[in-house]
């Protein structure tokens, strides 16, 4: 039986992640399933998309009030970035709160994040807390240990290899990947074991390039 599908004719232009992912397992939080998560802080983008929720974290210090900008723009979950790096320790901890108060679904920390900041954060929030992974050699045990609930593994080409490592370690751990923009490099990462993956769309440079070359053809 095919899916019954509705749209509009105002809001047929999204951001469609690819097929592949519905492969996937999927990561149920609080009841809602996700396969599909956008890696992305445009707003405009984040509304206009078929993931299923939106992993929101940048290149600069995390704010509250940009957390905050997402969480009540967005139609999706969000999950939202509160360092571990430069910015650790005591502000991560009081960042990670404030985005659960927000509304956000859960927090993710970056590469650098010491374990013992993993289990402080634990004993504050409820959402889950994931914990960023870029190569075979980051201490994977010890992230597990430290009871992180999600691994975000970001490896570039060797993200399903670092995701078949991870599946050697614990066969249970709930694994997020990059899977690229191909259907054959998804589907590598689903098959190495990841439950969900997170998916870079163009950006919206990219998108009005398309909408604009249309128009200059046209008229």
């Amino acid at each position: 039986m095919e899916t019954p599908t509705f749209g509009s004719r105002l809001r047929n232009n999204i951001v469609i992640v690819p097929e592949a992912i519905n492969k996937c397992s999927g990561i149920r939080v609080f009841g809602q399933l996700l396969k599909s998560f956008l890696f992305s802080t445009d707003v405009a983008i984040i509304r206009n998309t078929n993931a299923n929720a939106v992993i929101a974290v940048y290149p600069f210090t995390p704010q509250p009030m940009i957390s905050q900008s997402l969480i009540l723009a967005a139609d999706k979950p969000i999950f939202c970035g509160v360092g571990g790096g430069l910015t650790s320790g005591d502000r991560s901890i009081e960042l990670a709160i404030h985005a659960e108060f927000q509304g956000a679904l859960g927090v993710v920390l970056n590469k650098p994040t010491p374990n013992e900041l993993i289990g402080k954060l634990k004993e504050k929030v409820d959402i889950p807390v994931l914990i960023t992974i870029v190569s075979e050699k980051d201490d994977i045990r010890g992230r597990i240990a430290s009871g992180v609930d999600i691994l975000n593994v970001s490896g570039a080409e060797k993200t399903p290899d670092i995701v078949k490592r991870i599946r050697d370690i614990d066969a249970d751990i709930a694994i997020l990947a990059t899977g690229g923009k191909m259907d054959e490099t998804i589907s590598k990462c689903i098959e190495a074991g990841a439950n969900a993956i997170s998916y870079t769309p163009p950006s919206s440079a990219d998108l009005f390039k398309v909408i604009m070359t249309r128009y200059r053809n046209e008229y």
